[in-house]
C-alpha cells in the first residue's frame, strides 16, 4: 500500500484521494447513524446497537485522518461534505426500506361506499366513523398499515376518492390480537355513529 502511495504524483494522495475517502467514510457512517436513530424510534432494539458499532468504527477511521492532518483544509471540507451527503442518503435509504407501521386517516364526504368496498376487497383492516364537518356529514376511515404498503393504499384513495383529505403518521407499536379464522374483526367491521346533535 505504501509503495502505491509513493508512486503517485506529489500531493495527489493528500489533496485528492484521502479527501474522497473521508467523504465516503462520512457518507457511510452518517447514513448508518441516520438509519440507527430511525430504528431506535421504531423499536428495533436488536439491530440499533450493531449499527452503532459500525457507525462509530467508520467515524474513528475518518476523524483519525483529520487529526493527523490538521493543516489540510480540504480534509475539513471533505468531512463536512460527507456529513451532509450521509444525512441525505440515510433519509433516502430509510424511505426505501419502508420500516414500521403507519396510521392513515381519511376524511371524505358521506359517499364513501366505493372506497370502503375496495379496501375490503384488498383485505385492508380499517374502522369507519360517521362524523360531522364544517360543510356537513363526513366519514372518517382509520387504518393501520405497514409502511411498505402505503403506495398501494394511497393509490386506492386517490383513485376512488380523489377529493378526500388524508394524513399519515408513523406509529411505534401496534397490538392487534387476531382471532382464529381471519383478521381482527374490530378493524374490519367496527363502525361508530358519532354525529353531533
Amino acid at each position: 500500500m505504501e509503495s502505491i502511495i509513493n508512486s503517485l504524483p506529489p500531493g495527489i494522495f493528500d489533496w485528492v484521494i484521502m479527501p474522497i475517502l473521508i467523504v465516503l467514510a462520512r457518507v457511510s457512517d452518517v447514513s448508518v447513524g441516520t438509519i440507527r436513530i430511525i430504528m431506535i424510534g421504531k423499536g428495533y432494539r436488536k439491530v440499533a446497537p450493531f449499527l452503532g458499532f459500525i457507525e462509530i468504527f467508520i467515524w474513528i477511521l475518518a476523524i483519525s485522518q483529520i487529526m493527523q492532518n490538521l493543516n489540510n483544509f480540504v480534509y475539513y471540507i471533505a468531512y463536512a461534505t460527507g456529513y451532509a451527503l450521509g444525512t441525505y442518503i440515510g433519509m433516502g435509504l430509510e424511505n426505501k426500506l419502508s420500516l414500521g407501521n403507519v396510521v392513515v386517516r381519511i376524511i371524505m364526504d358521506k359517499h364513501a361506499d366505493d372506497l370502503i368496498q375496495v379496501l375490503k376487497d384488498n383485505n385492508h383492516n380499517f374502522t369507519v366513523v360517521d362524523a360531522e364537518g364544517k360543510f356537513g356529514d363526513v366519514k372518517i376511515i382509520l387504518m393501520i398499515s405497514q409502511r411498505h404498503l402505503l403506495p398501494e393504499t394511497i393509490g386506492l384513495i386517490e383513485e376512488y376518492t380523489p377529493h378526500a383529505f388524508y394524513s399519515i403518521e408513523d406509529i411505534r407499536d401496534v397490538k392487534q390480537e387476531k382471532l382464529p379464522g381471519g383478521p381482527n374483526p374490530i378493524f374490519k367491521h367496527l363502525s361508530f355513529n358519532h354525529k353531533k346533535k
